[in-house]
């Protein structure tokens, strides 16, 4: 059931991200964690994620430019590896404090509290106009590629500030695309390398079914998604979206998932 369900919401949510403006890690990973323990569910989606890229990859890879690659790209990368050392390591820490809530306990963790906070302010930044907008001069790509890197490694949220970064540094259209995408990848690709040491611990290998069919299901609604909308943004869909998106982190912050 966990697979039809889970894939069914990469497909939806994968056509949802034309209308409402947010990625699909970013709105793939709360669903991911209600099924699964927070760790595993940002593993599992960056999986999906980056099989999704790869895709993407092919089509528009090839206008990526070389020279901001190598300067947002690479500090991206490095980081990546720092904020998903951080993650796994997080997974160790005992509960912060536990409480009752009609006649259950819950307990707060320190990650799920970290990727709640995280989770909230990244649904924020995509949906306020004034983050929505906001922008970096160009000699700011290093600093960039880091802090974009290194929250992608911590919680797979990446998408708006690479945008803020990127949209400064003098690339056409395709370009851009192109560049965010090939970053992306390589971000994804270094954290999962990261995650697999922890992976037969976590249990990803016991669910590659559910990765590739989810993995699947969202290829098929990004091709469906891009063919009906090519990118149009209903600000009424994206609303909805990032209220639930902040609700559901405050139910994972409070350890109700």
């Amino acid at each position: 059931m966990e697979i039809v369900i889970i894939s069914l919401a990469a497909f939806l949510v994968a056509i949802l991200t034309f209308f409402s403006g947010f990625g699909l890690g970013t709105i793939l990973t709360p669903i991911f964690m209600i099924f699964f323990p927070v760790e595993l569910a940002i593993a599992l989606t960056g999986v999906v994620h980056f099989f999704n890229n790869i895709f993407k990859l092919i089509l528009v890879g090839r206008s990526a430019d070389r020279r901001v690659l190598l300067y947002f790209g690479g500090p991206a990368v490095l980081a990546a590896f720092l904020g998903s050392w951080i993650l796994i390591n997080l997974t160790e820490l005992q509960p912060l404090f536990s409480y009752q809530l009609g006649g259950r306990t819950f307990s707060v963790d320190p990650l799920k509290l970290l990727i709640s906070f995280l989770l909230i302010v990244f649904a924020t930044m995509d949906l306020i106009p004034f983050f929505k907008r906001m922008e970096f001069s160009k000699d700011k790509l290093p600093l960039g590629g880091f802090i974009s890197g290194f929250f992608g490694g911590l919680s797979g949220n990446q998408g708006a500030l690479r945008s803020a970064f990127l949209i400064k540094a003098g690339l056409s259209k395709e370009a851009f695309i192109g560049t965010a995408v090939v970053v992306s990848t390589f971000v994804d690709f270094t954290r999962l390398s990261v995650y697999a040491t922890r992976f037969s611990q976590t249990g990803l290998y016991e669910n590659l079914t559910l990765v590739i069919s989810a993995t699947l299901a969202g290829i098929l609604g990004a091709f469906i998604g891009n063919k009906l909308l090519k990118k149009v943004t209903l600000d009424s869909i994206q609303t909805i979206v990032a209220v639930m998106l902040i609700i559901i982190s405050i139910g994972l912050g409070m350890g109700l998932i």
